[in-house]
């Protein structure tokens, strides 16, 4: 179905392989396309409760874009690039399933981007990031100067983005960027270990935990509203009820989604 993806579904979770590991798995416009079609697969199959976006090899996570496709474009294609590209991680950071980025390597420029998009993300210690796009004389433009900043404060994103400096794996934990370091044969595995967690809970209260997290970045959006909202929506749900009646009884919840 796909030739610069792989898919896999195990236990629940899918896992999206970035899989052009001759190019660092850089992003190009066929990358972006069949990654929407995987995540549109997110969130329609009932039988996928979360996802996991990594790169295939050892090397990467996703090195950035493909520049040879850049040289062509005219100010209104970048434009157009641009939105598309938003549009994509914007499905990612809503989704309401968990998407969590395995970085395994380089995620530089549209692959830090990548990750930022994802709900968060679990680094490798052989794990790089950076937006280094001033290089190539423009700037990050699929997200990258708004989430960036957001993570990590804006003095620190402004430094990363304006010198193209690249930050390793621990800064990147002590920074905020990431979760977790682990070594690289570790990576998969502590994934796994926090999404069967994640899967154990109600997958209704995670969308609505989700849905409000984001809510607190978004300027248009009165977070503290929405949350008033979404909590009170939880009772109507049979999870709340399994959920609250399990606790009573001191055993443990059985989730349905419903």
């Amino acid at each position: 179905m796909y030739q610069t993806i792989n898919t896999t579904l195990e236990n629940d979770t899918l896992f999206i392989y970035i899989n052009r590991p001759d190019k660092m798995n850089a992003l190009n416009q066929q990358v972006m396309a069949e990654l929407a079609l995987a995540i549109d697969e997110v969130y329609k199959d009932r039988e996928i409760k979360s996802a996991v976006i990594t790169g295939t090899g050892e090397k990467a996570f996703v090195a950035g874009a493909d520049i040879s496709e850049f040289l062509r474009l005219s100010p209104q294609q970048g434009i157009e690039l641009a939105n598309k590209g938003h549009m994509i991680f914007k499905r990612i950071e809503d989704c309401p399933k968990p998407i969590i980025a395995a970085v395994n390597g380089f995620a530089l420029g549209g692959g830090c981007e990548l990750a930022m998009a994802c709900h968060f993300r679990i680094a490798a210690t052989n794990a790089k990031f950076g937006q280094p796009e001033v290089n190539l004389g423009i700037i990050p433009g699929y997200g990258g100067t708004q989430r960036l900043t957001a993570l990590i404060g804006k003095g620190k994103a402004m430094e990363l983005m304006m010198t193209a400096d690249m930050i390793n794996a621990q800064d990147a934990l002590s920074w905020g960027l990431v979760n977790h370091v682990v070594a690289p044969e570790e990576l998969l595995t502590k994934t796994k270990e926090i999404l069967a967690k994640i899967h154990a809970k109600a997958p209704l209260a995670i969308a609505r935990v989700i849905k409000c997290a984001n809510g607190a970045l978004d300027k248009d959006i009165d977070g503290f509203e929405l949350e008033i909202n979404e909590f009170g929506a939880c009772f109507a749900t049979k999870d709340m009820q399994e959920g609250a009646s399990a606790f009573i009884q001191k055993r443990p919840a059985v989730f349905i989604g419903e």
